[in-house]
């Protein structure tokens, strides 16, 4: 199969002699910095393909649906240190319909997108501050770069440090506006709100440096908000997931957090692990008042991403990826990006958590030692025990010299039977976030793993980038399909799985054809 040519359109950024760069824009090469250059190199074009070309094998006839993952790709040179979280967000999406795929990938049109765009050069600092409250809207710059989900029919983006959600078309992934939840969002939103595919509800929280710190809340199909509640915490807290049963959510107060006079003082925010406080873990009844949360005290840790939580009788489970130290050690050689550097390493591995309702009572304790993340489970068991996660290998200075949050391998664990299947991308090629795609009619009487696994990787070898489809049955032979795409990824972040029926459907929102 021959790939057709590509349809590219012209934007913001050019390069110094006034033509469309390539690849990368040549300001990258003047700032010494590791997620500005390689695998993290910004792209400058917005691309769509019709037909994707097959390296090998073929595309499942009953993978129907779209695998959108997001990331940074900053479009202007930044005025201050960069770090990862601070690139514009652009959604890459690609499509599966009839054992055939299509392209696309567009920049999130921001506010601070539209406004840099106007300047012609960046305007707000990033998360390594310093922070400006003078500057409109948010003192740091909101990239909505972080995460990617179908709500209300739309996709919708969130950005990691809680932030505005915005909407966009799940056909052309052109930006639509914001997600305000029917003018019913008060603040902002989490970058790991979830949504609940059986009861077709948006569960998300929010956090804040004002007293109670944290809030939770749920909307429905339509995007109206159903319930809310305050969630008082000793002080402001940096949550990053949360975690859902269909008669609970747990809620996260982890020992890792930044001091407020400090931020006041330097205009810097500041991240401290507090070995000496315990992590507490709210067992909050879902549709219940703010004062019901019942906390669990665990040995001191921070916790990036939940696999799944599940009740058994007076039990409530959790399971995700566990970091007993946060913030390592920064290397006084890398200056200015140390703290940064050292942040982005990410040690963790996959750890169970268990909680008594009735006697107060905690288990804990590893699952595996491996340093892993970026974990996902089937979404059809979403708050229903499940044995299967999803994970990528982290990579670290010893694997292949890697100085920056690289995945090498996609892992698959069961948990119940303490195995792993474990598939290396190879040497110089690293993968993406892989969620799990239920076959097309798949349920809960399907068997866990009756589905896809879909991810993009990029060959540093020769900067091509592909698309990997996986039989989650078994994932040591590696791909069942192998798909050229039409241009160099840029490393992301978060990726999720929109079912056809989803995307495909007519909605008085959108009009999208059958």
């Amino acid at each position: 199969m021959s790939q057709l040519p590509l349809t590219e359109r012209t934007v913001i950024t050019r390069s110094r002699d006034g033509q469309l760069p390539t690849d990368a824009p040549e300001w990258v090469y003047d700032i010494d910095n590791p997620y500005l250059h390689g695998v993290y190199a910004p792209t400058t074009v917005e691309t769509q393909s019709d037909h994707l070309e097959i390296i090998s094998g073929e595309i499942p006839k009953d993978l129907n649906g779209a695998y959108l993952r997001n990331g940074p790709n900053p479009v202007y040179q930044p005025k201050h240190n960069h770090h990862p979280f601070d690139g514009d967000g652009m959604l890459y999406g690609i499509y599966f319909r009839d054992g055939k795929a299509s392209y696309r990938n567009r920049w999130i049109h921001t506010e601070a997108f539209e406004k840099e765009a106007e300047a012609g050069e960046a305007i707000w600092p990033g998360v390594m501050g310093p922070f400006d409250f003078n500057l409109p809207g948010f003192p740091i710059k909101d990239t909505s770069n972080t995460d990617v989900m179908f709500f209300n029919n739309h996709i919708m983006s969130l950005w990691y440090n809680a932030g505005i959600p915005y909407q966009l078309d799940p056909r052309t992934l052109e930006t639509t506006g914001r997600e305000n939840l029917n003018g019913q969002l008060k603040r902002a939103l989490s970058a790991h709100s979830k949504v609940d595919w059986e009861k077709e509800e948006l569960i998300y929280f929010d956090y804040f440096d004002e007293f109670p710190y944290m809030s939770y809340g749920i909307a429905d199909r339509n995007g109206k908000v159903i319930h809310e509640q305050p969630i008082e915490l000793p002080g402001p807290r940096l949550p990053h997931d949360i975690g859902v049963t269909p008669n609970f959510v747990i809620l996260h107060d982890c020992p890792f957090f930044h001091d407020v006079d400090l931020l006041e003082r330097t205009n810097k925010r500041i991240n401290t692990f507090h070995r000496d406080m315990p992590t507490r873990f709210g067992v909050q009844p879902r549709y219940g008042k703010g004062d019901e949360v019942q906390w669990f005290e665990c040995e001191p840790c921070y916790i990036l991403h939940v696999v799944n939580c599940w009740e058994e009788g007076d039990w409530v489970i959790q399971v995700g990826c566990r970091s007993t130290n946060p913030m390592p050690k920064a290397d006084a050689e890398d200056g200015d990006l140390s703290h940064m550097l050292a942040y982005m390493r990410l040690e963790a591995n996959m750890y169970i958590w268990k909680f008594n309702l009735k006697t107060g009572e905690v288990v804990e304790g590893d699952i595996d030692t491996l340093n892993t993340e970026f974990c996902r489970s089937n979404p059809l068991y979403m708050g229903y025990k499940s044995r299967y996660s999803y994970n990528q290998y982290i990579m670290t200075k010893a694997d292949d010299n890697v100085g920056t949050l690289a995945f090498g391998a996609l892992l698959k664990y069961d948990i119940e039977a303490g195995t792993l299947q474990r598939y290396d991308y190879g040497k110089g090629v690293f993968g993406s976030e892989a969620p799990f795609c239920p076959r097309q009619g798949a349920t809960r009487d399907n068997a866990e793993d009756d589905g896809y696994l879909v991810n993009f990787v990029t060959d540093t070898n020769d900067w091509q980038s592909y698309c990997l489809i996986f039989d989650a049955h078994n994932i040591t032979p590696g791909p069942i399909c192998k798909l050229r795409l039409p241009h160099r990824l840029p490393y992301g972040f978060h990726a999720n799985w929109v079912r056809g029926d989803d995307i495909y459907k007519p909605t008085a929102n959108t009009g999208l054809p059958s």
